[in-house]
């Protein structure tokens, strides 16, 4: 009997071995102390693959950032005197930024009425405007801190956008691999780079963000359909807002967003009001109808408010108003699809020919990624998507492609994109079919990413992680080898991302800015200068006639044909009436303009001052 409960004790206090766990391999999550240092390496690779199971979201951020750095580089070598592209639509960008916050502090009622093209009202809806990017305007003051502004923000939504293709891609069914290719080809699209200064261009991220977070919210993906179960509605008004911010960015792409988010509403309802009469009762719970109620008002009253501020532009200017002519004239012709900007490191040179044969290169060439194209060809018959919405996404493609090619296609765009520009409210400003593009590079991404996901399937049912012990070191060489060559496409859509972007530095402030009396004139006033004069203006946002947009509103045109002959008595008197204070000539910029003599001219008995601070002239008008 002392034999028994003896036995019984020693059962009681040795622990039962543990069944290893989902994800885990038997024995292999803790290495024994005497365990060869071969494979206490692989254990040691396997608790990273189980780091990144559960802190996937952590890591891709993180990840995100790291590669927006790599893949921008140089924009952050010098941030606070350089920027990407060339100095022109950056510095307007630089300037709206920095506006934005100023105005924001000190006069948001008056948001609309910039500083520049004074003295017109609502100038800042002469242009695509990157509104929501205004409060970053509240951190630090003055040019340098402008240009550092931008090109933070430069690198940062790229990494939205990788992030933002990452997470949609995933909740449509994607495998970590899978997505991250997307978002890498997405981000980093070459054609993109033909774009390095068109902020509102770039500013995509918050398209495929609110589209994952709506998908989830809904329970919705392309590998399990509809799931009335993963229901989510936080997740759905969360995909509202942050489209609704989109929308802010600009209307150069947000107009089309919203026509898309308008056409995927019109499809669920159809699809929601289809399962009812089925089922008998509705799968749409009362939360989730109220978030996409609430969150579908709050972005259509931004849409409308972005709206309005231009179309009371156009009221108000009526030479702002897009005619079709400005559709046919950047319109690409079909070999655009296919052919790479100069910006591009891997295929710049190699195209160098064909975009000879483009009419104006940057918006016409358009490469979306070889590789890329590859992969979703690929993902047509091997994905893990199912068939049906492997098709759809094949549809929405030939749209996009049809939509991209503008007035080149049969008919003249008419069906096509010409259609919309007639008869879609807004959509005739979208002067520019190729950005369509933006759109078929992500259901391109969408179908690489089924097909990447698909083999990294097909490589884990193959070579499974292998068990413990000396004898499967074979097996884990094949393990390794098939994930390596997983990498590929990953590699691939990397390196056609790599940039040779040129980074110039911006024109130096002119010292005579600095004491002129507002509102100040800057001569020449004509041509790329005029964006370089309103970044100047954030130090102190002085009121300025300058500015340049695609039309010349009436006063600036005005302005500067009485300040051809200045200075003389007549030009005086104008500008005074103008309410004109001061005038800065920047001599250097003068040849070949029509201001190229007002250096020469004596101000004798014109009851005004001639100082030349460090090159530049500066006239008080009194």
């Amino acid at each position: 009997m002392a034999e028994i409960e003896h036995q019984t004790q020693t059962v009681a206090v040795v622990p039962a071995p543990r069944a290893p766990s989902a994800g885990e391999s038997g024995g292999e999550t803790v290495a024994a102390p005497n365990a060869p240092k071969r494979l206490r390496s692989w254990r040691r690779l396997w608790s990273w693959h189980r780091l990144w199971s559960r802190r996937e979201w952590i890591l891709v951020i993180l990840g995100g950032l790291a590669l927006a750095v790599v893949l921008t580089w140089p924009t952050l070598r010098d941030p606070r005197h350089t920027v990407p592209g060339d100095i022109g639509d950056p510095s307007l960008f630089a300037w709206q930024i920095a506006w934005g916050g100023n105005a924001l502090l000190h006069n948001p009622m008056h948001l609309w009425d910039s500083n520049t093209f004074y003295p017109d009202p609502h100038s800042l809806a002469f242009t695509d405007t990157v509104l929501g990017y205004m409060p970053f305007g509240l951190i630090g003051s003055g040019m340098e801190a402008a240009i550092l502004r931008y090109n933070i923000l430069y690198v940062l939504l790229h990494a939205l956008a990788f992030v933002g293709a990452y997470a949609l891609t995933r909740q449509l069914g994607a495998r970590p691999l899978g997505a991250a290719v997307a978002g890498v080809a997405w981000a980093y699209a070459p054609w993109r780079l033909a774009h390095a200064g068109h902020l509102n261009v770039l500013s995509c991220g918050g398209i495929a963000l609110s589209l994952a977070m709506i998908a989830r919210g809904h329970g919705w993906s392309l590998r399990d359909g509809h799931r009335p179960e993963r229901h989510h509605p936080g997740w759905a008004l969360a995909g509202w807002l942050v489209g609704a911010w989109q929308v802010t960015l600009g209307l150069a792409i947000g107009l089309a967003f919203a026509y898309v988010l308008l056409a995927i509403c019109l499809a669920a309802v159809a699809g929601y009001a289809w399962s009812w009469w089925r089922r008998g009762r509705p799968s749409f719970g009362r939360r989730l109808l109220a978030a996409d109620v609430i969150g579908g008002l709050t972005f259509g009253a931004v849409t409308a408010y972005m709206g309005y501020a231009y179309l009371l532009v156009v009221k108000l200017h009526p030479q702002a108003d897009r005619s079709l002519a400005w559709t046919e004239m950047y319109s690409p012709p079909w070999r655009g699809l296919l052919t790479a900007p100069d910006g591009s490191w891997l295929w710049g040179d190699r195209y160098a020919a064909a975009r000879e044969q483009l009419s104006w290169p940057p918006e016409m060439a358009l490469l979306p990624g070889l590789a890329l194209i590859i992969l979703a060809a690929a993902g047509m018959s091997f994905s893990v998507f199912r068939a049906r919405h492997r098709a759809l996404l094949l549809l929405g493609l030939a749209v996009t492609v049809v939509l991209t090619l503008g007035a080149t296609l049969p008919g003249h765009g008419d069906p096509g994109y010409l259609t919309l520009s007639k008869h879609l409210p807004g959509w005739i400003a979208l002067r520019t079919p190729g950005r369509m593009t933006l759109w078929s590079s992500l259901l391109l991404a969408i179908l690489a990413a089924g097909a990447v996901s698909a083999f990294a399937a097909g490589a884990r049912a193959v070579a499974p992680w292998p068990g413990r012990g000396q004898r499967a070191l074979l097996a884990r060489g094949k393990f390794v080898v098939l994930r390596l060559l997983l990498l590929i496409p990953l590699v691939a859509v990397t390196v056609e991302g790599i940039n040779r972007t040129e980074h110039p530095e911006v024109l130096r402030y002119p010292a005579a800015m600095g004491v002129a009396h507002e509102p100040t004139l800057v001569l020449p006033s004509n041509g790329s200068l005029e964006m370089s004069v309103m970044l100047w203006t954030t130090n102190g946002f002085p009121r300025v006639p300058n500015g340049l947009i695609t039309f010349e509103p009436e006063a600036q045109q005005r302005i500067r044909a009485e300040s051809t002959t200045f200075p003389d008595r007549a030009s005086v008197a104008a500008l005074r009436a103008e309410g004109i204070r001061s005038v800065v000539v920047l001599p250097e910029w003068l040849g070949g303009s029509q201001w190229e003599g007002v250096p020469d001219r004596p101000v004798d008995g014109l009851g005004i001052t001639r100082e030349e601070i460090d090159g530049a002239i500066l006239y008080q008008l009194g």
